[in-house]
């Protein structure tokens, strides 16, 4: 784990490559270090996946509006102070990455973590 999830407008699509955010968040996430220079977290667990809403409703309703929605699920046990340092990264890369679209358009970027224990984990893999 992580598994990062985005939800956006699926008007955002005219103005950026949310396929290639994906990617610049992945890399972001795979390349993070604690303060111990060790990886936050294993490349063969983290997911980013994006879902455009085609039916939404942003605040007055008006269709031009945008969101970018981004939650991130990741086992439970770090500092809050790492977990804060990820999130600032994260969303750091988001912002960067979007800075041309935040310029054109209304939109709200955010990002929630939860770091909650599972009630059920199983796996298999090859």
């Amino acid at each position: 784990m992580p598994h990062l999830k985005i939800e956006y407008t699926a008007n955002v699509d005219q103005h950026a490559d949310i396929g290639a955010l994906c990617k610049t968040l992945s890399h972001t996430l795979v390349t993070l270090k604690d303060a111990n220079g060790a990886l936050v977290f294993p490349l063969y667990g983290t997911r980013v996946l994006a879902y455009p809403a085609a039916q939404y409703a942003v605040a007055d309703g008006e269709q031009g509006r945008t969101f970018v929605y981004m939650n991130m699920r990741i086992t439970p046990g770090r500092s809050n102070e790492l977990v804060t340092a990820v999130g600032d990264a994260v969303l750091a890369a988001a912002n960067e990455y979007l800075a041309p679209v935040l310029g054109k358009l209304p939109l709200r970027l955010t990002l929630h973590i939860d770091a909650t224990p599972p009630a059920y984990e199983g796996k298999f893999s090859s």
